[in-house]
């Protein structure tokens, strides 16, 4: 076959494609037999001199995904397309696949256009069918207009699933310093007897840590057939069996991926193996736009963290404090039964004679000890060395008992707290009030006590 003339008509890069077929319906060698000039520059200008008839490794990464487009293409004899962000390398693929007649019983012919780039083109994107774009539309549609994002997200994975007539999707985060994970949305059909994810959550941290090692570079890994399950088994053994004793016949599972960090996977199980390019087409661009929407989650999440948590102790901080207390005075929340200031007396000797970072531990363990003492409580660092506390509900004599807890916790660890308490007040400033007075009146009490410690 004329390859080289056939080659000469194309202006973009281009190369054909060989790839043999067995009995089973699987297929096995892929080969670059011929390219264009446009191939051999682009081979030559990173570093590998384009060699006809050889391995398509020697001229692109290995790729499952790519080797099933020339499977399909060759196979069915329709043409294939795919835009992809090759994530490893930083750069986005767009790619055609053009059959073209064998002359060889067990092997199959395909023309390989494709061009790539740094930088995504939106053009590419959105370049889809009418049903594709409409799904992706859908999802993106909803994640825009919610004021509930979980709620949101629990929604775009059933509409996922009923695409993919699956029996299981799921997105799920994972958190790389806490190693832990977390379920956005899971869906279940009415007739599987699959499992919700919940059941499996516990330590499944250390199975999606072997995922990126099995993508490969990949966008997506796709289990469509026993082949494929069979092949699984020898690159992750682990995760094979997992899906076998879950009773997965078939899984896609795309990385959830953002500003080349990995924010966790989405998945569908047993999905109709039938409409496998449509599925992996629809869920690549999905994923691309919920990526992004979870960033965007993850981000105000962190930033409500920020401005609602003290970065040092990890406890409510002022803002969240007087955030309560304008809702006690409007009425949006309950008078707390009792409320207490705290002083940490000795914080400014710790980091004088010791340090700041001495000091900094005085108040964690400070902090630690208020919450052990006061955990149905709300406890509040009100700033510096002080500390508020409301508490809910709580009878008139335990207060004290509770702030003797306290002084017996903190004298084992060698901290000394002033404490004033209001119980039963029904104007909160003036509980507030009424408590602050009395821990100044408590801290007094505890120098004249102590005259050698006035310092603290």
């Amino acid at each position: 076959m004329d390859f080289d003339s056939l080659l000469s008509k194309y202006k973009a890069k281009a190369c054909v494609v060989s790839i043999d077929f067995y009995e089973d319906e699987t297929y096995g060698n892929i080969r670059i037999l011929e390219g264009n000039k446009a191939h051999y520059d682009d081979m030559a200008a990173i570093g590998h001199p384009f060699v006809p008839n050889s391995p398509y490794e020697a001229c692109f990464p290995q790729n499952r995904n790519f080797e099933d487009y020339c499977f399909r293409c060759t196979r069915s004899g329709r043409p294939q397309h795919a835009y992809v962000e090759l994530y490893t390398m930083g750069l986005w693929l767009n790619m055609f696949l053009i059959p073209i007649e064998s002359d060889k019983p067990n092997t199959g012919y395909c023309i390989y256009v494709y061009d790539v780039s740094p930088k995504v083109d939106s053009d590419a994107m959105v370049d889809l069918s009418g049903d594709v774009a409409s799904e992706v539309l859908k999802a993106c549609v909803k994640l825009r207009s919610s004021n509930d994002i979980k709620k949101t997200f629990q929604e775009v994975i059933e509409d996922i699933r009923g695409l993919c007539d699956s029996e299981h999707c799921c997105i799920l985060l994972t958190d790389s310093e806490t190693r832990t994970c977390e379920i956005l949305g899971d869906a279940l059909s009415k007739e599987t007897k699959l499992l919700p994810m919940s059941t499996y959550l516990d330590g499944f941290y250390e199975i999606t840590e072997t995922w990126a090692e099995t993508l490969g570079g990949s966008t997506c890994i796709i289990i469509k057939d026993q082949h494929d399950m069979d092949e699984l088994h020898k690159q992750n053994p682990i995760w094979a069996e997992s899906l076998v004793g879950a009773m997965v016949k078939t899984i896609v599972l795309f990385p959830l991926r953002f500003d080349n960090k990995v924010l966790g996977y989405m998945w569908a199980i047993n999905f109709n193996a039938e409409n496998t390019i449509k599925i992996k087409k629809t869920l690549e661009l999905t994923t691309y736009f919920l990526a992004s929407e979870i960033a965007n989650h993850l981000l105000l999440k962190k930033l409500e963290i920020m401005s609602s948590i003290d970065s040092l102790t990890g406890i409510k901080n002022r803002n969240v404090m007087n955030i309560h207390v304008d809702q006690i005075v409007d009425g949006t929340k309950p008078m707390p039964e009792a409320v207490l200031f705290v002083d940490l007396n000795g914080l400014k000797r710790e980091n004088d004679e010791k340090g700041h970072s001495a000091g900094d531990k005085m108040l964690c363990t400070a902090a630690k000890i208020l919450q052990k003492v006061f955990r149905d409580g709300d406890v509040y660092r009100a700033g510096g060395d002080e500390f508020m506390i409301m508490i809910p509900e709580i009878a008139e004599d335990e207060v004290p008992k509770r702030i003797q807890q306290v002084h017996e916790v903190a004298k084992a660890k060698d901290i000394h707290f002033s404490i004033g308490a209001c119980h039963g007040g029904k104007d909160i400033r003036k509980a507030m009030h009424t408590a602050d007075e009395r821990m100044y009146a408590d801290k007094n009490a505890y120098y004249e006590a102590h005259p050698e410690e006035k310092y603290r």
